[in-house]
Formats: structure tokens, sequence, C-alpha cells
């Protein structure tokens, strides 16, 4: 894990792991931008339908904003995850491209149709399960105990096992998927608290995907036979 991890930070300056971070954080954006943006405008249009002055309308359309903004922050590991997933051949290629170039070679490229497909699917589940355990996180919350420990729990283990899939889709074929999930779970699991914790660190969640990608791949290719 120590070891991915360093190989990983250390690969953050190769071009082609900077042009997915830039086309993820542009994507990440817009989809965000476009949250607010609907939020506020619904909540002047409801605010006209209403009858509410322009102050009092203002004020809704600032509500909306921050509401926006505390959702985006909340679903950010969600979105950017998601995102990831259309982007993340490009991430695996190049760290398959400086360490394993021999498993590179018999590689399958993800279609972005695929990618998208991945992608959805990550955002969809993470947004999902949290939702359905949100009650519990309030239980929780409100009793003191464990609220960030089942966080941490249930959030690694999916931001591990989507981050796997990322890159089991390269070299995995679609039949057998369901027998890779079986294996090597528990590293995937202790990745995904990795990576969740990282989501956590203030600047350094920015480069979570890319680098939770990128130890996903090393992690792949460890425990993969020869």
């Amino acid at each position: 894990m120590v070891r991915a991890f360093l190989l990983s930070l250390a690969q953050l300056g190769d071009r082609r792991i900077l042009a997915v971070f830039l086309k993820s954080m542009l994507v990440t954006v817009a989809l965000i931008g476009v949250l607010g943006a609907g939020l506020w405008y619904g909540a002047t249009r409801l605010a006209d339908r209403w009858g509410w002055d322009s102050l009092s309308g203002g004020l809704l359309g600032a509500v909306a904003l921050l509401a926006a903004f505390g959702a985006s922050w909340l679903l950010f590991r969600a979105i950017a995850i998601g995102v990831m997933g259309v982007f993340a051949d490009d991430v695996v290629v190049a760290v398959e491209a400086r360490h394993y170039p021999e498993a590179l070679a018999t590689a399958r490229s993800v279609t972005m149709a695929r990618g998208i497909g991945l992608g959805l699917r990550s955002a969809g589940r993470a947004i999902l399960v949290n939702l359905a355990l949100a009650p519990v996180y309030v239980a929780l919350l409100v009793t003191g105990v464990g609220t960030w420990l089942l966080f941490f729990l249930v959030n690694g283990w999916l931001l591990g096992l989507d981050l796997g899939t990322m890159v089991a889709a390269r070299h995995v074929p679609s039949a057998m998927m369901r027998d890779w999930r079986k294996t090597g779970a528990v590293d995937r699991f202790a990745m995904g608290v990795a990576g969740t914790a990282l989501f956590m660190v203030p600047v350094l969640n920015l480069f979570a995907p890319i680098l939770g990608a990128a130890m996903a791949t090393h992690l792949f290719h460890e425990r993969r036979p020869l």
C-alpha cells in the first residue's frame, strides 16, 4: 500500500496524468456549476411565482447557492470518482507504460461508453448507499459514537471497489469480473479507506481521484499472477 502510494505520488508530474487531472477537474467544476445554476434558477423562479419582491427573491437565490455549495461538498467524492471513471483509462495507461509495459501490451482499451457507464454506476452507488445510511449516520452523530468510523468503512469499501474495477476492466474479461471481485477484497478495502482519507484533506482531495486510480493500478498488478 505504501509503495503504491509513493509510486503514484511520484508520477503526478507525468504529462498524461496532468492532462487527466485538468480534464476531470474541468468536468467536475462544470457539473457543480450546473447544479448551482439550476438551484439558483429554480429558487428565483419560485420567488417570482410566489410574488416576492426582488430583495426576497435574491435572498432565496443566495440560500439556494449556499445549498448548492454544501451539496457539492458532500457529493464531491461521488462526482469526482464518477468523472474519473470516464478518464481513468488514461491514468492506468500512463502507470502501466512506466511500470508494467508487459501488461500494457495485452490490455484492452476501455471505450468511452464503458467508461461513462463505470463512472455513472460509481457515482450512483456512492450516493444511494450513503443516502440509505443517512439515518444511521444521524443516529450515531447524536450518540457521539462511530459516525466517522462507519463513514470510512462504507466509503472505503465503495471506493476500493470502484477504483479496482476501473483497472480490472482493462485486463479481466467481463464474464470473469464477478470472480475477480472475490479476490483481493482486503487490499481494495485498505486502498479505499486510504483514498477516502485523502478526500478529507484540503487541496490533497483534488488529487485523490488521480492518486486512487494510480494506486489501484499498482495494487492490481502486484497481486496479478505472472
